[in-house]
């Protein structure tokens, strides 16, 4: 898994390639407190990530609170719909806010 930080003026994108699981969500929830820590606006692109377990919706739920603490906003880019269905399963997907492409998630977190 490879994570990649960038940085919008006050919005933060997370680009995240490979799977989550328990051998990777660790540094994945390492690159998020560092995209927490600076930002209340944060966008997760995971249009590459085919694979998310448990581990991986644990610190999807970690950054949820995080930034629901200091009064921000998650965007959720390029979800496959496999990732989707868990999420729906599992009650996490009304947490976010969902959307395709970076352009709409800027335009959504620069609304927030």
């Amino acid at each position: 898994m490879e994570v990649t930080i960038k940085d919008f003026d006050e919005i933060t994108i997370l680009e995240v390639k490979g799977n989550i699981d328990s051998k990777t969500a660790p540094e994945f929830e390492r690159n998020a407190k560092l995209a927490t820590d600076k930002s209340e606006k944060i966008g997760l692109e995971l249009s590459q990530v085919e694979f998310m377990s448990s581990a991986g919706l644990r610190v999807l739920l970690m950054i949820y609170r995080n930034i629901k603490a200091q009064n921000g906003r998650v965007v959720l880019i390029g979800v496959s719909e496999e990732i989707q269905d868990v999420m729906s399963t599992t009650g996490f997907i009304n947490f976010f806010t969902i959307v395709e492409t970076l352009d709409e998630a800027l335009t959504v977190l620069k609304q927030a």
